[in-house]
C-alpha cells in the first residue's frame, strides 16, 4: 500500500538527503567532489536551468529527478529511487512531474540520456512514452577533470 506521497523541489538544504538517495540507488556515474559536491549543487541551482524534484513517502525522500533545459530541449537526467521503493510507479511519476515543470518553462521537447547498463530505466521511459530516435546514437564527452 502506497503511504502519504508527495513531490517538491529540492533545494540546497536538502544536499545531505539528496546524496545518500543517489548513493543508495547506486547511481554510478556520482561525483561528490566535483560536479555532485555542495557547490556544484548550488552553482547548477543558481543557474536558472535546474530544478530538482524529489518524490518523499510519509515524509522521506525515495526518489529524485533533475531537470535541465537548453532553452528548446530539456532533459531529465538522475533519475533515482531507493531500491526499497521500485517498482511502485514513483520513477513515472517523478517523469511525469519532471515533463510539467519543463512544459510551465516553455519547454515542448523532452529527452533522457540512458547509458547501455541501465536498461531498466530504458524500459521505464518508453513504457510512459518516450522513443529511442536513433540506437546508434554515441555519447561523447569532454571534461576538465574525472569529478565534472
Amino acid at each position: 500500500m502506497k503511504g502519504n506521497l508527495h513531490i517538491r523541489r529540492l533545494g540546497l538544504e536538502d544536499y545531505d538527503e539528496l546524496l545518500a538517495l543517489w548513493q543508495r540507488a547506486g547511481l554510478h556515474s556520482l561525483k561528490p567532489r566535483g560536479r555532485d559536491s555542495r557547490a556544484g549543487l548550488a552553482r547548477q541551482l543558481a543557474s536558472g536551468v535546474q530544478t530538482i524534484l524529489g518524490l518523499e513517502v510519509d515524509g522521506q525522500l525515495v526518489g529524485i529527478v533533475v531537470i535541465t533545459h537548453d532553452s528548446r530541449k530539456g532533459w531529465i537526467n538522475r533519475l533515482a529511487v531507493d531500491p526499497d521503493h521500485r517498482r511502485r510507479g514513483y520513477g513515472a511519476r517523478l517523469i511525469a512531474a519532471a515533463e510539467e515543470v519543463l512544459c510551465e518553462q516553455g519547454i515542448h521537447v523532452i529527452a533522457a540520456l540512458i547509458e547501455s547498463d541501465n536498461p531498466a530505466s530504458l524500459v521505464l521511459f518508453r513504457k510512459v512514452g518516450y522513443l529511442e530516435i536513433d540506437p546508434g546514437v554515441h555519447h561523447l564527452t569532454k571534461r576538465d577533470s574525472d569529478d565534472i
